[in-house]
């Protein structure tokens, strides 16, 4: 994948701006190339299925339409869960349903859209870089170790469920597995991490009750923290914007609500690898993330 289509969803415009911010300087230092899937929408997020389930399909359909009737691409890069979540449920049903392919279809010939023709797939950023660098390739590239900085890696309940939207996943050596992930976990271990033994790495972190029930999804973050803390964990590494926002939030929520204090540092898995390869802090989005782990990054050296 020489190049790839970029889809950086809503929560990357967003709340998720550091995330797209390291995304793309790690990507320009690492070689890579990719290009913004034009005049993008949004995938549907957790919302639109309440509507009507086939509309969120339509919407993720469409993104991948343009990138490969439009711009010619074979190959979507999201590094949002939720997206890549939301893509590959609809690649999968569309490939496995006539039906639901010739609604999308017909759907876009109505709404003057490219029409999904199933010749592209979605990869989320892990995997691109998995595929294209490798942790020996990021080896070759770092030139300040992250110094032993012990990481708990969190990937989120929707980077693997359901299974059989990821056939990819769980085909033997190489290949990332959908019951134990480690795509991160190799790649920030290239860059001189210790990836620290933690059980809840795909536990849910109640993004989607944030609004309706924000003391579930204040708990279910303490379930998450206090096992990395547990782990010995100094840092949660994250890969999807909702999930980030999430531990931050409500591990602030924790404290002043509830008087639970804990030490763990929040930060995107992209911000680590890029320091560990030299970009600057500020390129990296580091200032703005709530979890304030500046000083602790310059203690352990990595600044």
């Amino acid at each position: 994948m020489a190049k790839v289509a970029y889809y950086p969803g809503c929560a990357l415009e967003g709340s998720g701006g550091p995330y797209d911010h390291s995304t793309k300087a790690l990507v320009s230092s690492l070689g890579l190339e990719m290009e913004e899937v034009h005049d993008w929408n949004c995938c549907g997020a957790m919302e639109v299925k309440n509507v009507h389930p086939m509309l969120q399909t339509y919407m993720s359909s469409r993104v991948m339409a343009i990138a490969s009737e439009q711009m010619g691409f074979d190959t979507v890069m999201a590094p949002c869960n939720g997206c890549y979540h939301n893509l590959k449920k609809a690649e999968y049903e569309l490939a496995t349903s006539g039906d639901s392919l010739k609604t999308v279809q017909d759907l876009a010939k109505k709404s003057d859209d490219p029409v999904f023709k199933g010749d592209v797939r979605t990869v989320h950023l892990l995997e691109w870089l998995m595929e294209d660098v490798g942790a020996e390739g990021i080896k070759q590239k770092i030139s300040k170790s992250l110094n032993g900085i012990k990481v708990a890696n969190y990937y989120g309940c929707m980077y693997t469920r359901p299974r059989q939207i990821f056939p990819e996943k769980d085909q033997g050596p190489g290949s990332e597995s959908s019951y134990k992930p480690h795509f991160m976990d190799d790649l920030l271990g290239a860059a001189g991490a210790v990836n620290v033994d933690f059980p809840l790495k795909t536990a849910c972190c109640g993004g989607a009750h944030t609004l309706s029930d924000a003391d579930t999804s204040t708990q279910l973050v303490l379930n998450i923290i206090q096992a990395a803390e547990d782990a010995g964990a100094e840092v949660i590494a994250t890969e999807c914007p909702t999930c980030h926002s999430g531990l931050e939030m409500h591990q602030v929520r924790a404290e002043t609500e509830f008087g639970i204090k804990s030490n763990v540092k929040i930060l995107y898995f992209t911000q680590l690898l890029g320091l560990a390869m030299g970009i600057s802090a500020r390129k990296l989005g580091i200032h703005a993330n709530v979890s304030d782990s500046l000083d602790f990054l310059a203690a352990k050296g990595v600044l």
